[in-house]
């Protein structure tokens, strides 16, 4: 390879690690696998060895992560947070030591797991705990102390008052509580993470604290980056105090010696790797004493004392037995590979995700083929590839019918999926329950799956509404049903009444709104009625708000058999109201849509939205035959003219003040 055939091939490199790098630190959206990226990264590395004049400052190679996110204060780390350098053969661990040996005398190794999360650096004056941050490029993070404080295991005081302390650690979410994640994204349809640590990212770089408190992260504290009053000698020993200060620090590190005790310690972390609760993706191998670790030094990326082994992703050869289709709760038929067993990243596997159509067919997936599997963020088992079509297989394909009530299958345009549209479809009403009663939706305690599949099978609930007509007699005797639960459930059921609208909404399930586009919902309409009668155009004109959402609820509230379950659910006592309508008494301008067009003397357009919705009205942004009033201003424009022929009463501000009964400003804000 000459000069200019390196340089290409590095600035394509350098292309696609930066984009990929995009996805995976800032988006925490990664389209390829970390060891996929990994290898890039080695392999420009390679090229930029063998041509040193190709190598420049802003290379992937020379910084670490990703820049810090806008949406956070800034951070300069007093330290910075570097990176570390990855291996991926034992040779080069025995190069690692090789090194060591030959710039200080008989150097002695810290082996630890290498976690797979977020880095963090979290800063304590007196023992108490003032900042927390990411990584972010190394040199500058984002300020997350209000999101750290919510981690459990993150101590807010520590059991001593060192007068300044600064360490670095891995915010994680462990295995259990990434399944229940993706679990719950899945059943409502939502986008999933990709992997543990791609969850934990997302998690703690969320503007709302109160989202990363529900996604229950974890740390593990790793590292002293900056201490005042306390002298330590070595890794092992600062590991021990932290320990004692209260830090979870990592469940086990060693000392050793020489570097087969190393090499030794990796491979046992690598067998074990899948059966840790917490994602690990490596080891990491420190030098031990700090003194030599000041004669090691550092690049400008990596520190000379320190290496990550990184795992190749484990790939495992099975057979295809079967594919099973299930129904999710909007309809979706998802495929689901069933495998004769086999022993992956510690674990046993014998099923897996096929996702859609599109997906069998792209890999072209046929019952009785040699498979190769792997776990993604060695977690979730994928079908990577077909090694061998079985000897009589055929090309799958997907059922036209619901194997759950027979109806005829559609696939809409620009969708993967095949859905089911029969709304009494039995699969669709059991997962459509689970949604129901979940806790971000009516958080009916003690109503879970297996309770809702025998109210289901023993026809005691055929839609939502009957959860609130259940008798207490038939359900005590369901299996593992008392008394005492009966009553719990009942108790629960009842509070429910009283949720908030939005919670409401939110349980109906309708394609496109999660959680927050029903509290949208329920703000831009405080009442049910209001949202039944609202217009594709009036939820368009709500910010944050899209056509296709607005499309999808304005069609969900017009089925007759939505309006059947609302009717059936109000006659139950389920409130139907927004707490804000519930608290005011006037309501003079229900029913009255409101287009807003220039410059109000004394009010903004904001101020008069506000009156409006206070006082029952709507705000569109556009005027049609369904507007009301056009509230004009000075310099109205197109607005004012559509209105004049469309014959729409134009307000003045004095008017609108009047028809709202105010003489003033008093419900300015």
């Amino acid at each position: 390879m000459n000069i200019e055939q390196a340089r290409n091939a590095a600035q394509k490199l350098r292309e696609q690690i930066e984009y990929h790098g995009q996805k995976y630190y800032v988006e925490d959206n990664p389209e390829i696998s970390d060891y996929e990226y990994d290898m890039m990264l080695r392999e420009l590395e390679g090229l930029e060895l063998a041509f040193p004049e190709l190598v420049t400052p802003d290379s992937p190679t020379q910084h670490v992560g990703g820049a810090a996110s806008s949406k956070f204060d800034a951070v300069t780390h007093s330290v910075p947070m570097e990176s570390l350098h990855d291996s991926f053969s034992e040779e080069e661990i025995r190069e690692f030591d090789r090194k060591m040996q030959d710039t200080v005398n008989t150097p002695s190794y810290v082996v630890e797991p290498k976690f797979d999360g977020l880095s963090v650096a979290l800063e304590y004056r007196n023992g108490i705990l003032v900042r927390g941050s990411t990584r972010g490029d190394g040199v500058v993070g984002e300020d997350v102390t209000e999101n750290i404080r919510t981690i459990r295991t993150v101590p807010l005081q520590l059991k001593e008052p060192v007068p300044f302390l600064e360490v670095r650690g891995e915010i994680y979410m462990s295995n259990e509580n990434f399944l229940k994640l993706i679990e719950k994204q899945e059943l409502n349809e939502e986008k999933t993470f990709k992997n543990p640590r791609n969850a934990a990212a997302g998690s703690l770089r969320q503007k709302d604290s109160s989202i990363t408190a529900q996604r229950n992260l974890d740390i593990y504290v790793f590292n002293i980056q900056k201490i005042e009053g306390v002298e330590l000698q070595n890794h092992k020993e600062s590991l021990d105090y932290l320990t004692d200060l209260g830090f979870p620090t990592p469940p086990f590190y060693h000392v050793y010696e020489n570097i087969e005790d190393v090499l030794s310690e990796i491979r046992r972390i690598g067998e074990l790797r899948g059966t840790f609760s917490f994602p690990v993706d490596g080891a990491v191998i420190k030098v031990n004493n700090f003194k030599q670790r000041e004669q090691i030094g550092s690049t400008s990326k990596f520190p000379k004392w320190a290496e990550a082994f990184k795992y190749p992703p484990e790939e495992k050869e099975t057979i295809l037995l079967d594919i099973q289709v299930n129904v999710g709760r909007t309809g979706v038929l998802t495929p689901t590979g069933i495998f004769e067993p086999v022993l992956l990243a510690g674990t046993t596997v014998s099923r897996a995700t096929l996702h859609n159509e599109d997906f069998i067919k792209e890999k072209d997936v046929r019952i009785g083929d040699t498979v190769v599997l792997r776990k993604a963020g060695e977690i979730i088992p994928e079908v990577v590839a077909v090694k061998e079509h079985g000897s009589h297989s055929k090309p799958y394909e997907m059922p036209t019918h619901c194997p759950s009530c027979g109806s005829p299958v559609v696939r809409e345009e620009g969708e993967a999926a095949l859905r089911c549209d029969n709304t009494d479809c039995s699969a669709q009403l059991l997962r459509h329950l689970i949604h129901f009663v979940s806790r971000d939706a009516m958080d009916i305690d003690g109503m879970g799956p297996a309770l809702l599949e025998q109210l289901v099978q023993n026809g005691l609930v055929h839609s939502p509404a009957d959860l609130y007509q259940l008798d207490k007699g038939q359900v005590e005797q369901l299996e593992r049903m008392g008394k005492k639960s009966v009553e719990n459930m009942s108790a629960a059921i009842e509070k429910s009444k009283s949720n908030e609208l939005y919670r409401l909404i939110y349980a109906l399930g309708i394609r496109h709104i999660g959680q927050k586009a029903a509290k949208l919902l329920e703000k831009a309409f405080p009442s049910m009625d209001q949202l039944l009668n609202a217009t594709v155009e009036e939820m368009e004109s709500i910010d944050g708000f899209g056509h296709i959402m607005a499309e999808s609820a304005v069609c969900y509230f017009a089925l007759p058999q939505t309006m059947e379950l609302i009717q059936k659910l109000r006659d139950a006592g389920v409130n139907m109201q927004s707490t804000q309508e519930r608290e005011e008494t006037d309501r003079r301008l229900d029913g009255k849509t409101f287009v807003l067009t220039g410059t109000l003397p004394n009010y903004t357009r904001q101020e008069a939205s506000r009156l409006i919705e206070k006082l029952g009205g709507k705000v569109s942004s556009s005027v049609s035959k369904k507007t009301t009033y056009v509230l004009a201003g000075e310099e109205a424009g197109s607005k004012l003219a559509k209105a004049e022929k469309l014959g729409i009463v134009v307000l003045s501000e004095e008017d609108f003040l009047k028809l709202c009964g105010q003489s003033g400003d008093e419900n300015k804000e």
